[in-house]
């Protein structure tokens, strides 16, 4: 027997990884001498510590011309570009609309004042968050939603449903009457400072409850607050308007005489007046989570008397059976996925062969749709506007197309083009008008969703 352990350990020995928790000496060695120092090696070696990982790996097997032919495609122009701001959400929202507005109105080049909206977006959330510490004054400083506030007072990303929600209660306004901004296009250096406010009144507004204010009396003292960052918002971002002339012109006139229009009558007789929260839906495809169930993001909202964020997970084909529905009826559709995964920035193709990883480094990135998201590997990271698919002679999609907000010179001519392959493993959400959902879907929309909370790592604002 004692031969036999003998033997056990002298085998078990044979490799000194075997059974180490850290890195001795040993295992540093055997690790050391499994990588061959030759001549392919040094080569690859070097390639790689002077050159771009994506140049090395560009696999140029894939066509290099863009095949820019669609089947069916919603007609847009004039490219919108967010500049250095996380605001895709809003223009990607509020780009489906200017589509429309657009084409009933004969306008060529039309854009919405996106920082009028985003004034009251961080308005709101600067509202939702000191509420939000009110509502949970009780409850001590580690526990998780707590926590959760306090890292995320504020942001400038969004969802589909901040913009719906904000486009009801304030309404639009084109971009003539309320310009950009330099701390709009650029607003990392003001929010980092709005938000280092919020915290310093999230805990006063915790020390006086500690001290004995009733919630009236904290609700107060929130109102005061609110003050100091609406006067901060408008240094940045500019007083918004409430009223204002306008008309449609094209070639530089009038097409009609001038009216005066508020926020909101302007969105309800130029933009349609819609009800996007009670005629839209947003579509998920999460394979970590069951299909056909409906979910909401608990507190993972804009404002504090808005919506959450609510979704129905379903398979990726009957996600594409709706978008197609929507593209051939020329209606744009808000779109998400994790746009930086296997991007040729140069020529605007999304195609998970573009660059060859694997052979690179002398392994493989084997994770499937499902592993990458449970990993934290992948996750939607950017919303953009879905315009055109192409489609065989079986009504199957083969590539499709999105109208970004990095302007006009980035991609093909400001659009991404991706193939139905990437299509499948980086898409992640779609917003869609009920009536091109099947009864199906409607029908699974009567369920009562389930709770998710605020800070699941799925459920990141798209910058």
């Amino acid at each position: 027997m004692k031969r036999i352990s003998l033997y056990i350990a002298f085998i078990l020995m044979g490799s000194s990884i075997y059974a180490q928790k850290s890195i001795t000496s040993d295992v540093l060695k055997e690790l050391s001498e499994s990588y061959q120092n030759n001549g392919t090696e040094k080569a690859i070696r070097n390639a790689v510590n002077g050159t771009s990982i994506k140049q090395l790996t560009l696999n140029r097997d894939v066509k290099n011309a863009t095949d820019t032919w669609f089947s069916n495609r919603v007609n847009s122009s004039g490219v919108t570009d967010q500049l250095q701001s996380g605001r895709c959400w809003l223009f990607t929202g509020t780009n489906v609309i200017r589509a429309r507005v657009m084409a009933e109105t004969g306008m060529k080049n039309f854009h919405f004042s996106q920082v009028y909206t985003f004034f009251y977006d961080q308005l709101e959330k600067s509202n939702l968050f000191l509420q939000g510490i009110i509502d949970t004054r009780k409850k001590p400083m580690d526990d998780k939603m707590v926590e959760w506030l306090f890292r995320n007072p504020l942001s400038d990303g969004g969802q589909f449903t901040g913009v719906s929600d904000l486009i009801e209660k304030y309404g639009l306004v084109p971009q003539e009457v309320m310009p950009e901004t330099y701390c709009s296009n650029n607003t990392n250096e003001f929010s980092a400072l709005l938000k280092r406010k919020l915290r310093e009144y999230g805990i006063g507004l915790r020390e006086a409850s500690d001290n004995g204010a009733s919630e009236k009396a904290l609700e107060k003292q929130k109102v005061e607050m609110m003050k100091t960052v609406y006067r901060m918002l408008v240094y940045a971002y500019g007083n918004p308007t409430t009223t204002f002339k306008w008309a449609p012109k094209i070639n530089g006139k009038y097409t009609q005489e001038p009216k005066t229009y508020t926020p909101q009558s302007f969105y309800k007789e130029i933009c349609g007046g819609e009800d996007l929260n009670a005629n839209y839906v947003m579509l998920m495809n999460d394979p970590t989570r069951e299909y056909n169930k409906v979910y909401e993001i608990d507190y993972d909202r804009h404002t504090y008397d808005g919506h959450n964020w609510v979704y129905l997970n379903l398979p990726i084909e009957d996600i594409k059976e709706a978008a197609i529905a929507s593209i051939k009826d020329s209606t744009m559709m808000y779109f998400s996925c994790d746009v930086g995964k296997f991007l040729n920035a140069k020529t605007g193709i999304l195609d998970i062969n573009n660059y060859d990883y694997g052979n690179l480094f002398g392994t493989t990135f084997g994770m499937n749709k499902k592993q990458r998201i449970q990993s934290f590997d992948s996750g939607s990271t950017h919303a953009m506007t879905l315009m055109a698919v192409d489609v065989d002679e079986n009504g199957k999609s083969k590539k499709w197309m999105v109208e970004n907000s990095w302007g006009p010179t980035h991609g093909h001519q400001g659009h991404l083009i991706m193939t139905d392959e990437w299509f499948n493993e980086y898409m992640f959400r779609l917003v869609v008008n009920k009536k091109y959902c099947s009864q199906r879907i409607l029908d699974l929309l009567q369920q009562k969703p389930i709770r998710l909370p605020a800070w699941d790592p799925m459920f990141q604002n798209e910058l």
